[in-house]
C-alpha cells in the first residue's frame, strides 16, 4: 500500500504548493515592503510575550477537549498523554498539506487504546465542523452588522457560503446518527461508488458506518456540553491573543473586527492548506484586514502583522509538537509522524 499512498502525498503536496504560490501572490501584491521592515523591527518584546500567553492558553483547550469526544467512543486519555498527542497532531495539521495531518491524532490513539481508526476520526470530523460552524456564524452576523461598504461583495458571499456550507455538514451529522443506514446508501449514490466500483461499495459503507460511529458525541450530552463550552473559551481567548497582538503593533482594529478577521482566517484555514500555511494564512488576514483598514495599512502594518502572527504560531506548534513527537516515540509503542500519516492514510481501519 506504500505506492499508492506515497502517490497521494506527492500529488497533495504538488497541489498544495500551487495553494500557497496563488496565496503568496495576493498577500504581497501592493507590500510596501519598507513599512512591514520598519514594523517587525519596532515589534516589542513584551507584544510578543502577551501574545505567548494568550497561545498557551489556546493551546491547552485546543488540546483538553477532544478528550470530551473521545469520551462517548468509549476512550480516555491521563491529561498528560492527551497533551501529548494533541500536541503532535496540531504539528502534523500544520506541516502536512491538504489536511493530512489530522489523522496523525486518531492514529496515536489508535495505537494506543485499540480503537478503531475510522471512529476516531468520526470525532475529529465533529471537532472540526462544530470549530467551521462556530466561526462561520460569527463571520456571518459581521457580515451582516457592519454598515457600510467595508465587507466587500466577495466576503459577504464567503461569509454565506462558508454558513451553508457548515450547516449542511451539521445536518450531515444528525442526520447520520438518526439515519444512518439510508445517510450511508445516499452517500454511495451521491458518489458513484455502487456505479463505478462495486467491488469497493460494501468496504466503503463499512468504513462510513464507522465514521458515523465516531459521531456518538452529539448523543452524549454532558461530554457534547464541555466540549462546546471548552470551544468557545478556545476561539474566544484566540480573538483576544489576536486583538492584543494587533493593538501592540499598532492596527487599530477594535476587538470586534478582531475576531472577524479569526473567524475569516478559520474558515479559510478549513480548505486544504498549503505547506506550513504559508501563503493562505497570510492571505486570510490579510483580506479580513481590508474590511476595516485602508489598503496602505494592511499592505504596510498588516503585513507584518500577519507575518508575526503566523511566525509566533508556527515557532509554538513546532517547538511543543516535536518534542511530543520524541516523547511519543520513545516509548516505543509509536512510529514516526511521517510513518504514522501514511499508514492513517492508506488504511483508516480498525488497528490493534
Amino acid at each position: 500500500m506504500k505506492g499508492p499512498a506515497n502517490r497521494r502525498l506527492y500529488v497533495n503536496a504538488a497541489l498544495s504548493l500551487a495553494v500557497g504560490a496563488a496565496c503568496v501572490a495576493f498577500a504581497v501584491h501592493g507590500m510596501d515592503g519598507r513599512a512591514v521592515a520598519r514594523a517587525l523591527v519596532a515589534l516589542s518584546p513584551l507584544t510578543v510575550v502577551i501574545y505567548l500567553g494568550t497561545l498557551a492558553l489556546t493551546h491547552l483547550f485546543r488540546g483538553w477537549r477532544w478528550e470530551y469526544l473521545l469520551r462517548a467512543l468509549g476512550v480516555s486519555l491521563p491529561f498528560g498523554r492527551l497533551m501529548l498527542i494533541s500536541s503532535a497532531g496540531f504539528m502534523a495539521i500544520l506541516a502536512l498539506p491538504f489536511r493530512l495531518g489530522e489523522l496523525a491524532r486518531p492514529y496515536y490513539v489508535a495505537r494506543e487504546r485499540g480503537a478503531r481508526m475510522s471512529a476516531l476520526l468520526g470525532a475529529v470530523a465533529v471537532e472540526r465542523i462544530i470549530d467551521g460552524l462556530l466561526i462561520s456564524i460569527l463571520f456571518f452576523v459581521a457580515s451582516l452588522a457592519t454598515a457600510g461598504d467595508a465587507f466587500s461583495p466577495k466576503l459577504h458571499l464567503a461569509a454565506w457560503v462558508s454558513l451553508a456550507g457548515f450547516l449542511g455538514l451539521t445536518a450531515f451529522l444528525v442526520a447520520a446518527q438518526i439515519w444512518t443506514e439510508p445517510t450511508i446508501a445516499f452517500a454511495l449514490r451521491v458518489t458513484l461508488v455502487e456505479r463505478l466500483a462495486p467491488a469497493r461499495a460494501a468496504a466503503l459503507a463499512d468504513k462510513l458506518r464507522a465514521l458515523i460511529s465516531g459521531f456518538r458525541a452529539l448523543r452524549d450530552h454532558r461530554n457534547f456540553s464541555i466540549f462546546l463550552l471548552q470551544s468557545v473559551i478556545y476561539w474566544g481567548v484566540n480573538g483576544f491573543g489576536m486583538w492584543l497582538l494587533a493593538r501592540g503593533m499598532d492596527l487599530p482594529i477594535s476587538l470586534g473586527a478582531a475576531f472577524v478577521v479569526m473567524s475569516f482566517t478559520g474558515v479559510v484555514l478549513t480548505l486544504p492548506n498549503s505547506p506550513g500555511l504559508v501563503g493562505q494564512f497570510h492571505a486570510a488576514i490579510k483580506a479580513g484586514l481590508l474590511a476595516y483598514l485602508p489598503a496602505a495599512v494592511v499592505n504596510s502594518r498588516g503585513i507584518a502583522y500577519a507575518i508575526v502572527l503566523h511566525g509566533i504560531q508556527a515557532v509554538w506548534y513546532v517547538a511543543i509538537g516535536s518534542s511530543c513527537v520524541v516523547a511519543l516515540a520513545r516509548t516505543g509503542a509509536h512510529a514516526h509522524l511521517a510513518d504514522a500519516v501514511r499508514e492513517a492514510e492508506a488504511d483508516p481501519g480498525p488497528i490493534a
